[in-house]
């Protein structure tokens, strides 16, 4: 009898969270019809199913089927699985170092994490998880994926991989290890006067941090800037303009948020002391680059602000909202499309870079010698990176002209 009070409690629950979440007045009518047969299907297992089942399980189940109907980025979350998402936020957690999506059914990653164990595997954005320690993908979830690449640190995992460069399965065994993430990768003055900062996500703190970055390269002579998108998979809305706005003037459109019935807001940029505004730009970008990073190459590149170099992005703009509910678990769902200041929408289409580079590492030559010492000091040497490369003559020769 208890367990058939917590079903129709919980029944109870679902028909206020539609009702309040998915659907609008004039449906009501059709919602309810709709839940008759829910409930009834519901009834018809408890009864019939041949083994007992928790009603909690059962109504998760459901959610979860619910949720993956919509589209690929919205999911429930039980939870454990909201509190795991809190404590990636936090920007701490054991893995591999990877971000990852289903599309067209299919464990894709977006993004390898720099310096992170998947990263020095060779894992590529555009790359497909085929199997995890021997179980195929197809199917999974992006929550038991999730849990299936996390783990302990030292302990390994073994993933076979369709490799997006030459369509080629690969063996990777890689050792997980804590993966901590830092919002402002690298932030040096590189040459000519010429900055570079590199943005790995956009988290709470990533528009401060940045702005902090941008005053020590301005004490610096700071008179050209690079920012590195790259394998960027995005984060907060909020910050990706917040970022924007600190390189745009006041007036001129980011980004434009459309949500349910077509309701329209347009993010614009404000007025501010921490502005730079008058120094030459280029914005590196490729397939790891994702939702927030496409958001704040768009707005640079539509307004005239910056060049794009590189190679398409991912092409992800839907905006998620994580809604949590009663009893600790949440709602992660797809609550508005935005498009770029010129009204583009760049889902599935990504954004194509002004002008095209190609990523390979340059191999050293006899000149490079005198840099040699350098390289034993530091990890990373901008000269084997073509797209920097490429970035930095472009600078160079705007700052030049704009002398003459």
């Amino acid at each position: 009898m208890r367990k058939k009070i917590i079903v129709i409690t919980l029944v109870s629950f679902i028909i206020f969270s539609l009702y309040r979440f998915s659907f609008s007045l004039s449906k009501e009518k059709d919602i309810y019809k709709q839940l008759d047969i829910f409930a009834e299907a519901l009834s018809i297992v408890e009864k019939k199913y041949v083994e007992e089942k928790d009603a909690r399980d059962l109504i998760y189940g459901a959610l979860r089927g619910l949720l993956s109907s919509l589209d690929l980025y919205s999911e429930f979350l039980t939870p454990e699985d909201y509190e795991s998402l809190k404590v990636e936020t936090e920007g701490q957690f054991g893995g591999i170092g990877v971000e990852i999506t289903i599309k067209e059914g299919l464990l894709t990653i977006i993004s390898p994490i720099e310096d992170t164990p998947a990263w020095k595997a060779g894992i590529k954005s555009g790359d497909i998880i085929v199997k995890i320690d021997g179980e195929i993908t197809k199917g999974i979830s992006l929550n038991n994926a999730v849990k299936k690449l996390r783990g302990q640190p030292g302990s390994k995992v073994n993933l076979t991989v369709l490799c997006d460069s030459d369509k080629k399965l690969q063996e990777f065994s890689i050792t997980r290890d804590i993966i901590k993430i830092t919002d402002i990768k690298r932030s040096l003055i590189l040459e000519n006067n010429i900055g570079y900062i590199k943005i790995a996500q956009f988290r709470e703190n990533t528009a401060k941090d940045l702005i902090s970055a941008l005053e020590k390269l301005k004490q610096a002579g700071l008179k050209g800037l690079i920012i590195d998108l790259r394998n960027n998979p995005g984060g907060l809305l909020d910050i990706a303009v917040e970022i924007s706005n600190i390189f745009l003037e006041e007036g001129k459109n980011i980004v434009s948020i459309k949500s349910k019935n077509q309701k329209e807001f347009v993010y614009k940029a404000k007025s501010g002391s921490n502005k730079y505004l008058d120094i030459p730009m280029a914005v590196i970008i490729n397939k790891g680059s994702a939702s927030g990073s496409e958001i704040l190459a768009a707005a640079l590149r539509d307004n005239n602000r910056a060049i794009l170099i590189g190679e398409q992005t991912f092409g992800k703009a839907s905006v998620q909202t994580v809604i949590p509910l009663s009893d600790g678990s949440a709602l992660r769902i797809t609550t508005a499309k935005y498009y770029t200041p010129k009204g583009l929408s760049l889902h599935e289409k990504g954004i194509n870079p002004d002008i095209v580079v190609l990523e390979e590492e340059i191999k050293e030559t006899k000149e490079e010698t005198i840099f040699e010492e350098m390289e034993k000091k530091e990890e990373f040497n901008y000269r084997k990176d073509n797209q920097i490369l490429r970035a930095l003559d472009l600078l160079k020769g705007i700052i030049v002209l704009a002398n003459k």
